[in-house]
């Protein structure tokens, strides 16, 4: 866990070195012909680094404050360099997911209200060192109109699209903020809008109640587990689905910011399919595992 943990963080520092530049940021780098972005990938091995972890600490050490520096620096490290590409949205996804784990693994509530409060009173410094661009993504997430032809674009066709749809859509192929170009990005960060244009209400929770399927059955997985390791990863990537799906959703219906967000198994991307099925490879060998171990 620890070696892969490395060698993808390796990778992810290259992007740096060797980083392709694309819509403002480097998040990519060709290797034999193909991009990837090593900050999706590096979300499941944050989980298999923190599982194998809290798996070898002893129960009555996750109290100790001195045990949190070394989780702390696995999730903080990967964030700062997915922070300088610059891609907010992914480190701070990335420091939640991490956050995620650590509160599954059993560390004390006190220790995130802490942290919370500390994240609370650095929020003039970090808005003094985070992009322009990225102020007037949170300006105009709070009033898009203000700017209904520049960064309030995107948010006011979504909502347009997403609500002309009603409740059964205007059909397959029909949706016309999609297809006339109004809809940015349809094929990515926009497709659960193009979704709800074209199938309405009826078709998007259809596609909700899918993700809720998947993810009831990953957690039922992960009860089922003996072993700590097991039962972090597979509670690890149950939130890591979950926080693709509700930050997808949430950013194309208004309730958060616009970010580099993709819909799980939908949208078109490569490194975040890969991340994905790399996750669901790892819940099926551990259900596989444990049957044939319960069996022998």
């Amino acid at each position: 866990s620890y070696l892969i943990f490395i060698l993808f963080l390796a990778l992810l520092i290259s992007v740096e070195i060797i980083g392709v530049l694309g819509k403002g940021a480097s998040r990519w780098i060709h290797i034999f012909g193909f991009s990837i972005q090593p900050s999706e990938l590096m979300k499941v091995f944050i989980i298999l680094a923190l599982a194998k972890y809290y798996h070898d600490l002893r129960f009555d050490n996750i109290g100790n404050p001195l045990f949190l520096l070394f989780p702390l620096i696995i999730i903080f490290l990967p964030a700062f360099f997915v922070l300088i590409q610059p891609d907010l949205g992914t480190a701070v996804s990335i420091v939640i997911l991490g956050i995620a784990v650590l509160f599954t693994s059993g560390v004390k509530i006190w220790k995130f209200a802490l942290g919370f409060l500390m994240t609370l009173v650095s929020i003039p410094f970090i808005w003094n060192v985070i992009k322009p661009y990225q102020k007037n993504r949170i300006i105009s997430f709070l009033n898009p109109e203000s700017d209904p032809l520049g960064q309030g674009y995107q948010l006011i066709q979504s909502k347009i699209a997403l609500g002309s749809g009603g409740m059964t859509g205007k059909g397959f192929l029909k949706g016309t903020q999609s297809y006339l170009e109004y809809l940015p990005e349809k094929q990515t960060d926009f497709i659960f809008t193009m979704i709800g244009e074209e199938f309405g209400l009826a078709g998007t929770l259809f596609v909700l109640m899918i993700f809720v399927l998947i993810m009831l059955y990953c957690t039922i997985i992960s009860f089922l587990q003996s072993s700590q390791f097991s039962r972090l990863l597979c509670s690890g990537i149950v939130f890591m689905l979950f926080s693709y799906v509700f930050v997808n959703v949430g950013m194309v219906s208004g309730l958060l910011p616009v970010v580099g967000a993709p819909l799980p198994l939908i949208s078109y991307g490569g490194t975040a399919l890969l991340s994905i099925m790399i996750s669901f490879g790892f819940l099926l060998n551990i259900h596989i595992y444990d049957k044939i171990k319960n069996f022998n």
